[in-house]
């Protein structure tokens, strides 16, 4: 780490403890408002009291004191929770619009109760986004009593929902939801055709619970609302085998990685075998843009995505699997020509998409609330990236009990078959004395290579991963219990709470007395954030505990991202001893984390202008459905599906160019500036045509206000829709990330041969 980045941290660490002696003040001065001596019918008119202050007008900052006081006592009275003093500080620095670092097991549901609590105040809306349906509905039931003593409404939104129960869930004051439910749901507001068909209100406050997730990892996640399906993306293929073409193409001499082994380019040989097998003659003449674009999805397919790692295949069906959960990722898709070629690859008939209405991704999403906090267990290791894209500072919470857990080296081997040896013999170990163990595998198929070693070790183990993630709940209740071995994917991370002894006391102090949970890492993930995530498991509420990662020279990305070859061809079975090595390693991961935050900078060039002409055309759409400019009902029903069907085509073209703009690299321009270039032309564009097709609608509907003749002429919302993500990390094609030889094959094959005639060179 320089200088100039260690000043920082030291000004920002100085910056940290001055905020929180701040919140420290102020929490003494809640606590010091004693209120045990109100009944509860005083306690309910000061909360009428704060409402009508807020609602007059009042800043609710100056409403702040009295307001989590009243929670604090109603919180005892309705649930038995006394919030510690680290809650309340939690709670000022949330309402102050920042993001907090919570330890696992610190009460973060109570801490957001209080600033839901004061801004809800307004009855303008305060969401709780959650990270999934599970936690949205416990949460609001878990907390409701609490706003209810005090004269506020609370509910949940879950999936499925009609769009009844959905309004009268957004109507509470307090809304539990997950960020992509209700991002879905302002995805379907933007379609309809009439206003009292919208379930969402403004928005206004929001606290995003498990923060670094929802704003870093899939915050450039695209949450798509599509029509009925139709196209698979494949239709132009001329039922071309893609994907036996590429298994004929996957040999080294054909193909050549990034430096870091994202993205497969063909090489100059393997681009003249591909025009051989595909007999399309050249194959970069701009007619065969689509072949290219299709070829190099299925290679993609074959060579980068991975079976029991990056997906499973279930009941006939793919499902991609979220690197950073280990879950299966519930209604996620690749881009629809991507996904194609995966189905392909697995002999499988690819899922139709239909045409996209809408997207709008995660981050732009969030950015429509006036006012963003978030919360979460890990955020100091990006704190630099949260301030850059959302403004929010972090502010590290102290636990309300240290924490003891005992973080362990690295332990470091020089090849992959030591490494599983060592595992192999300190869980076998460890498990002798009983101690409850956890191990934290880096896939679906890692994790079930050693349950197979382990078993023939003779030690029983749990494993959990997403292909039997239906007992998940079963398993993690069992993981803290004497003698349990849990190995699982990272789906024992985030949000996962094992209880020493299973929550039984008497087991609980066995365990304990035995040093606590001991939670092991088989490799260390690309972002520390989820290595830290893992720790998190143990050691909450100040229980003992313990970690440690066992880390080979030949992991993945060690491999991929930095270990000296002179390093790695050491072979012993031994624990390397050398530091040097485990700063390495720490350098590489702080490496990666700076790429991928490159790469998200970059995806966001991308799609910040399309976000940009979307606000623009929504603006107008909204003015015409609250029927801001005078239109009869016949002008408002044909321009707003106008200004449906035209961007819906502008997405299907902005889809098309963003597939294939990576060439303009190779051409020595510059992708996004060209990518910028084509989608405002296409863009202004869009008022005339709409302009025109409601001219000549209106001509044809001569006036008329009748909604049957409106339905003859097809002038109607979708008769059905569909919600999906688009898994989109994929297409972050730099220029500088095509090597040698894919440049010199396609300047080679698109300017030479042609205007040489060279048939080789």
């Amino acid at each position: 780490m320089n200088i100039a980045v260690k000043l920082m941290q030291k000004f920002k660490d100085s910056d940290n403890q001055n905020n929180l002696k701040v919140y420290q003040d102020k929490a003494e001065i809640i606590r010091k408002r004693n209120l045990e001596a109100w009944d509860d019918q005083e306690l309910q008119a000061e909360s009428l009291r704060l409402q009508k202050e807020a609602k007059s007008g009042t800043p609710v900052d100056e409403l702040l004191i009295d307001a989590f006081a009243l929670v604090c006592e109603a919180a005892k009275r309705t649930l038995g929770l006394q919030p510690y003093d680290v809650q309340i500080m939690a709670a000022i620095a949330l309402h102050e619009r920042n993001l907090i670092e919570q330890h696992t097991g610190e009460g973060k549901t109570l801490s957001a109760v209080m600033p839901a609590y004061l801004n809800a105040l307004t009855g303008e809306g305060v969401h709780v986004l959650t990270f999934n349906d599970y936690l949205a509905n416990r949460d609001a039931d878990w907390m409701g009593p609490i706003y209810r003593f005090l004269g506020l409404t609370v509910n949940a939104v879950q999936a499925g929902m009609s769009l009844s129960e959905k309004r009268e869930a957004y109507a509470a004051d307090i809304t539990y939801v997950t960020a992509k439910e209700a991002g879905f749901d302002y995805l379907r507001d933007t379609i309809v055709l009439e206003e009292v068909d919208t379930v969402h209100r403004p928005f206004h406050y929001v606290i995003v619970d498990e923060a670094d997730s929802l704003l870093l990892d899939e915050a450039r996640v695209p949450l798509v609302i599509a029509g009925e399906p139709g196209s698979s993306g494949s239709d132009d293929n001329d039922g071309i085998p893609f994907a036996e073409v590429a298994r004929q193409l996957a040999q080294v001499d054909y193909y050549e990685f990034d430096e870091f082994q994202r993205n497969v380019y063909l090489n100059e040989v393997g681009s003249a075998k591909a025009e051989s097998l595909l007999g399309c003659g050249n194959l970069y003449d701009s007619h065969n843009s689509h072949l290219l674009m299709s070829l190099n999805c299925a290679l993609h397919a074959e060579l980068l995505l991975k079976k029991d790692v990056d997906y499973i295949v279930r009941d006939g069906n793919i499902e991609l699997i979220d690197e950073y959960t280990g879950r299966v990722a519930e209604n996620r898709h690749l881009p629809d020509r991507l996904q194609a070629a995966l189905a392909d690859k697995e002999g499988l008939q690819p899922l139709a998409g239909g045409k996209i209405l809408g997207t709008i991704t995660l981050q732009h999403f969030l950015s429509l609330y006036p006012k963003i906090c978030g919360m979460t267990a890990t955020a100091h290791a990006s704190a630099m990236e949260f301030e850059e894209i959302y403004s929010l500072l972090v502010v590290q919470i102290p636990p309300n009990r240290p924490n003891i857990r005992l973080d362990h080296p690295h332990r470091i081997y020089s090849h992959k078959e030591a490494k599983l040896k060592a595992l192999v013999q300190e869980i076998s170990s460890v498990h002798a004395t009983g101690r409850p163990i956890l191990i934290g595998t880096s896939s679906v198929e890692e994790s079930d290579m050693l349950a197979d070693a382990l078993a023939v070790a003779d030690v029983p183990c749990y494993v959990l991963n997403a292909k039997n993630d239906a007992k998940e709940a079963e398993i993690i209740a069992k993981a803290g219990e004497i003698g349990a071995v849990t190995v699982s994917t990272n789906m024992a991370g985030r949000g996962v709470d094992i209880r020493l002894g299973g929550g039984k006391p008497t087991q609980a102090e066995v365990v304990a007395k035995l040093g606590g949970l001991y939670v092991i890492g088989t490799h260390v993930n690309e972002c520390v954030r989820i290595d830290n995530q893992l720790r998190g498991r143990s050691g909450r509420q100040g229980d003992p505990g313990a970690s440690v990662f066992f880390v080979s020279l030949e992991d993945e990305v060690i491999l991929q991202f930095g270990s000296d070859k002179a390093i790695r061809k050491l072979r012993q079975d031994e624990a390397l001893e050398e530091s040097v090595l485990r700063s390495k390693i720490a350098h590489i991961q702080r490496v990666i984390m700076g790429q991928n935050f490159d790469i998200r900078r970059e995806l966001n060039s991308y799609s910040d202008m399309v976000e940009d002409q979307r606000r623009i055309l929504h603006e107008e759409r909204l003015r015409i459905l609250k029927g801001e400019e005078p239109m009869s009902p016949s002008e408002q029903r044909v321009r707003l599906f106008y200004i449906d069907e035209f961007w819906a085509d502008h997405l299907a073209y902005v889809s098309y160019i963003r597939e294939g703009i990576h060439l303009e690299g190779l051409a020595s321009r510059n992708p996004i500036d060209e990518f910028h270039t084509q989608i405002t032309q296409a863009y202004e564009q869009i008022p005339a045509n709409i302009d025109n097709k409601s001219a000549n609608m209106l001509e044809k509907l001569a006036g008329s206000n009748d909604p049957a003749m409106w339905e003859k002429f097809g002038l109607k919302s979708p008769t059905s829709t569909r919600t999906y993500i688009i898994n989109d990390q994929f297409i972050q094609n730099k220029r500088s990330s095509w090597t040698a030889g894919t440049i010199f094959a396609y300047w080679g094959r698109k300017i030479l041969r042609p205007l040489f005639g060279w048939e080789k060179f």
